[in-house]
């Protein structure tokens, strides 16, 4: 499966890269055509620094309080929070991360967590957003907490309307013949095609 991986890079910085393998891919929402590994972009430093840069950009205008991290994404949450405390808006200000539980889909706080949410103003970082379902979840996760989102941003995005305003890194367009469907309506499974691999934020597990 491997042997099928190619690197798509960044426009805007061509240090950030995300590795793409075609096939059939079970994901948690949907089955894909293509495998998005962001291993080298979560993990690496100076990759992950970039971009955080490009994602914090977006935000310099956006009062924000609390980044809430998702699917391993703490380290570039982290660079966005010192990037954005150091110029606009947030100038000098405090930003926390934090990643909190999942139940499902639905975010769960302790109460630990509880004052970096409730009267705060938050940003929902993850890793992949193609359907929306994970930023809609989120969004609806900092509301009930007491929290008023301010905006949303992933590596890797979909088309999909937001309560919110939404950046990606790469989008489904970077991804030549990139297509999505619900299990049910699967052509690939329909076909008898074979899933190649159960994909979630850890990465890849192959069917043998």
């Amino acid at each position: 499966m491997e042997k099928r991986a190619y690197d798509v890079h960044a426009k805007l910085n061509g240090e950030i890269s995300i590795k793409i393998i075609p096939g059939h891919f079970a994901t948690k929402h949907s089955h894909v055509s293509h495998c998005i590994d962001m291993t080298g972009v979560k993990s690496q430093l100076g990759a992950a620094k970039a971009a955080a840069k490009l994602l914090s950009d977006a935000f310099t205008s956006t009062p924000v309080d609390t980044i809430i991290s998702l699917e391993r994404m703490k380290m570039i949450g982290a660079f966005m929070a010192d990037n954005l405390s150091h110029t606009g808006i947030n100038l000098r200000h405090e930003i926390a991360v934090i990643t909190p539980e999942l139940s499902g889909d639905k975010i769960l706080l302790r109460d630990n967590f509880l004052p970096y949410v409730k009267d705060k103003r938050v940003l929902l970082l993850t890793a992949s957003a193609t359907t929306g379902q994970t930023v809609q979840s989120g969004i609806n996760g900092i509301s009930y907490y007491g929290g008023t989102p301010v905006g949303a941003a992933a590596v890797f995005g979909g088309e999909f309307e937001c309560a919110v305003p939404f950046v990606s890194l790469f989008g489904v367009g970077d991804v030549e013949n990139y297509s999505s469907f619900a299990p049910v309506d699967c052509p690939l499974c329909k076909r008898g095609v074979k899933v190649d691999a159960v994909v979630n934020s850890y990465g890849y597990s192959k069917i043998v």
